[in-house]
């Protein structure tokens, strides 16, 4: 876990976190697993090396949203890319442009992709994203999640069961919004009824998160890994919330 960014210096213990979702609670499947999964969905001829050479170029082509960033981004996308999280529309239209420049057997299989990233079973929590949700809320923290997204990720939280543990959600494409604009920000706070400099953001990108430091949130970044390689990355923001029952 990288260093903790002061926001507006004030002290005082925080009482409020706020948490990215991609990279930061939840990590995306591997690229071949979400195109093997779209191939079912639609009963694509698509299989073995071929598949595998595909997920490669589609994960180049930065089309799996969580996954690897975009590399050059084509032209006539570049508009649509920058504004990718503010409304559905747009996410959609993104994404889908950047997997259309692989090649693929069907045509139905974008759609299928995309589809399928917003399914659940393409999510899983980092290791220790329950229990740090959990004992934050035992030492009456208030949490809230702030994502750069075009669609609803609480069904995502409520299958993996962590949705008891969030007490507001704020997504980039119900405020028309993307981090780091301070409305996102400043909003999630105020779902939380708590002052920016009350509250730490946690997220994986330097730019979009951290942004947060301007309004006088305190931030700490974690690093955007693999789930098998970050058992215990979030472990440490628990050192910024006082355990006031001085059991933890």
């Amino acid at each position: 876990m990288r260093e903790s960014t002061s926001g507006d210096g004030r002290g005082g213990a925080a009482r409020g976190a706020l948490f990215d979702f991609s990279g930061t609670l939840f990590r995306i499947e591997s690229a071949e697993s979400w195109l093997r999964a779209a191939v079912e969905a639609t009963g694509a001829a698509l299989a073995g090396e071929d598949l595998a050479r595909r997920a490669r170029a589609l994960e180049e082509a930065g089309a799996l949203p969580g996954g690897a960033p975009a590399g050059a981004v084509p032209e006539e996308l570049a508009e649509v890319w920058a504004a990718r999280d503010r409304t559905a529309e747009l996410h959609r239209a993104a994404y889908t442009g950047l997997a259309r420049q692989v090649p693929l057997p069907h045509p139905e299989l974008y759609d299928a992709l995309y589809a399928r990233h917003q399914q659940p079973a393409a999510w899983r929590p980092y290791p220790d994203a329950a229990a740090v949700l959990r004992e934050l809320r035992r030492r009456g923290v208030r949490i809230a999640v702030v994502s750069n997204i075009g669609w609803d990720l609480r069904p995502v939280f409520r299958a993996h069961g962590l949705d008891p543990l969030v007490d507001a959600y704020t997504l980039s494409c119900e405020h028309g919004a993307q981090k780091p604009d301070p409305r996102l920000f400043l909003a999630a706070c105020d779902a939380l009824s708590l002052a920016p400099h009350e509250t730490v953001m946690v997220g994986d990108d330097r730019r979009a998160d951290a942004g947060a430091a301007a309004v006088g949130c305190r931030v700490r970044l974690v690093d955007h890994l693999p789930v098998e390689r970050r058992p215990d990355g979030l472990r440490g923001v628990l050192e910024l919330f006082p355990d006031r029952a001085g059991t933890g």
